[in-house]
């Protein structure tokens, strides 16, 4: 099965510095890694969801899975891709009845470090 790539216009992620980790992960498992890249880009390609809608559907993932880590990361791509920080709380407001106050202020507070950080940034 063949499939063409077409990458989107202002596509967030390549061009920015990725996390300490990720780059030794790329280092050590260089063909992994790639394959990682070309598949997040494929799943990014495969419908009409423009990179804010992107964004902020990976932080609400993220955030249901009150994975702090990638909470942290999807906040700061989501900020990039040009999503305002109150639409990103809002992702966890709306997760509160799904997951418990207690996971969504989890989620809330590491939306909020993202935002400070990545304001102290720039």
């Amino acid at each position: 099965m063949s499939h063409t790539i077409v990458r989107r216009e202002g596509a967030v992620g390549s061009d920015l510095k990725k996390p300490r980790g990720w780059r030794r992960f790329e280092q050590r498992y260089p063909a992994v890694a790639a394959a990682y890249d070309e598949l997040s880009e494929v799943c990014r390609c495969t419908g009409p969801l423009d990179e804010q809608a992107i964004a902020l559907a990976k932080l609400a993932v993220s955030v249901g899975g009150s994975i702090d880590r990638t909470v942290h990361i999807h906040t700061k791509k989501a900020l990039r891709a040009g999503v305002s920080p109150e639409a990103l709380r809002q992702v966890a407001v709306i997760a509160l009845p799904t997951i418990g106050l207690p996971r969504a202020l989890d989620a809330l507070r590491w939306i909020e470090e993202s935002i400070d950080e990545a304001a102290g940034d720039g």
